[in-house]
């Protein structure tokens, strides 16, 4: 989300906390200098709390390729090192997907055997799987999602709730009431049912935090209801100073309702 090319990573994390961010995550695995991730955190007090896993689209654990299976494991677990190295708390996962070539029992199967192999690694790590709700066609309700999770009964597995993804067909406050503690990370999205109903599904999301069809002030009280306190982070189209500073005035906003 951060466009700033001409500045070096010190430089941007200072433009972070100068903006009032508190956080921010990174993509693993990849080409990051983590060391100077490490020292742009420490000296501007910007977190690094989370991770996102960069290749559970190109290799999902339902791919019919045991090969690509593989790759999205051995992905998973790099990016649970960088996580552990950036002192991270989480890494998003996506667990799958169903399609014309993977069934959803198949998907489940092998979303469960995905992270059979991937949890002694976040064990190991000390760092927290936290599974998000995506238009992947699978987990497509809060009560699944929250069998899906007691299925494991870890402590190392939780959810990340995506606000924006709920609405083309459901409420987040459902989600939250389901799901309650099993929720380690909320991710801040708006969505549009009027421009999904009169462009398609996917214009829904080109609309402001504020200015769609979520019921923030909803959110918050559920949020509050099953005690979640945790971190918000905000997944939007970005770009540089200005445009950073104005998402970060809209999540206020949204904070106090």
């Amino acid at each position: 989300m951060i466009d700033a090319p001409e500045q070096s990573i010190a430089e941007t994390f200072a433009m972070l906390a100068d903006l009032g961010y508190d956080g921010v995550e990174i993509d693993a695995p990849s080409d990051l200098p983590l060391d100077e991730i490490i020292a742009a955190s420490a000296a501007s007090g910007v977190a690094l709390p989370g991770v996102i896993n960069a290749r559970h689209w190109s290799h999902p654990l339902s791919s019919p390729d045991a090969e690509v299976r593989a790759a999205g494991v051995q992905g998973m677990i790099a990016a649970l090192e960088t996580a552990r190295t950036i002192g991270a708390e989480t890494v998003l996962l996506v667990p799958g997907a169903v399609g014309p070539e993977v069934s959803y029992a198949t998907a489940w199967e092998r979303a469960i055997a995905g992270l059979e192999q991937i949890l002694p690694h976040a064990e190991r790590t000390g760092v927290r799987i936290a599974i998000e709700n995506v238009w992947n066609n699978f987990l497509l309700s809060p009560l699944e999602a929250a069998a899906f999770i007691d299925r494991f009964d870890h402590p190392l597995l939780g959810w990340y709730l995506d606000v924006g993804n709920i609405l083309r067909n459901g409420y987040p406050t459902d989600w939250i009431e389901v799901l309650g503690a099993r929720i380690c990370r909320v991710d801040l999205k708006e969505y549009s049912r009027t421009k999904m109903d009169a462009e398609g599904p996917w214009k829904g999301f080109e609309v402001e935090l504020g200015e769609g069809d979520c019921d923030w002030a909803k959110v918050n009280a559920a949020l509050r209801a099953v005690g979640y306190s945790g971190w918000a982070s905000v997944e939007v189209p970005g770009g540089g100073r200005a445009r950073l500073a104005d998402i970060r005035a809209r999540v206020e906003a949204l904070r106090g309702l």
